[in-house]
């Protein structure tokens, strides 16, 4: 099973910058092939959102309420996201969870995996 770990979350103040890290694993025996990697964030009380994506071949899509604010890179031959955030606000607020989406190669052939990690608290002081 592919696992999925989230990093980097914590405390900020407003206006602040804050970097979040994501690695997915493959079971041993088998390697990973991802082709979407993305950012979702859910704050309390709210619906899971998304946050930002990134696929194969460079394309990268944002939020309306994080462009210009965030950004998104990571190496999919590594399995491996993160996300820039700056000028953090009070809203950004949430549990941030990455969402990985490729292909786990094993000896019986390719399976394709939609994997998430538990997530990773981000908070504001005031």
């Amino acid at each position: 099973q592919v696992q999925v770990v989230e990093s980097g979350g914590g405390l900020v103040q407003p206006g602040g910058s804050l970097k979040l890290s994501c690695v997915a694993s493959a079971p041993s025996g088998s390697f990973l092939s991802t082709y979407l990697m993305a950012w979702y964030r859910q704050a309390p009380e709210k619906e899971r959102e998304f946050v930002a994506r990134m696929t194969t071949g460079g394309g990268m899509k944002y939020a309306d309420s994080v462009k210009g604010r965030f950004t998104i890179s990571g190496d999919m031959s590594d399995n491996t996201v993160y996300l820039q955030m700056n000028n953090v606000k009070s809203d950004d607020v949430a549990v941030y969870y990455c969402n990985m989406i490729g292909r786990e190669f094993r000896s019986g052939g390719p399976v394709e995996f939609d994997s998430w990690g538990q997530g990773t608290q981000v908070a504001v002081s005031s």
